[in-house]
């Protein structure tokens, strides 16, 4: 099993979630977060007053994956949250070891 974190734009998080649907993907998490990476921010002016912000609006998805569905849900993860301009986000791959449904103990793929 693979866990994918994808931070991308607010903006986008509609066409992601129904980029996974269309694919078949139901189970996911999404989070509000802030944060920066190369971005790192702007400064906006406020009744006359310029501040910076640093840490910018961007959310946050995670999926537990059958590790031969982790291509396709890359690419539609891709697909849909991909401008070319920067701040677009990131996409995280990791290994998951076990799952476990709590409702019924059920473990493993089947958790899923």
């Amino acid at each position: 099993m693979t866990k994918l974190e994808a931070v991308i734009q607010p903006s986008k998080l509609d066409a992601v979630k129904e980029a996974l649907i269309n694919i078949g993907i139901d189970g996911l998490t999404v989070m509000e977060v802030r944060g920066h990476g190369r971005q790192k921010g702007h400064t906006e002016f406020y009744r006359g007053r310029e501040y910076s912000v640093d840490l910018l609006p961007k959310i946050k998805l995670e999926v537990v994956l059958r590790d031969e569905r982790v291509d396709d849900v890359v690419k539609a993860i891709l697909s849909a949250a991909q401008t070319g301009k920067i701040g677009d986000g990131k996409i995280f791959l990791s290994k998951i070891d076990e799952a476990i449904r709590i409702r019924n103990e059920e473990r493993g793929i089947d958790a899923l």
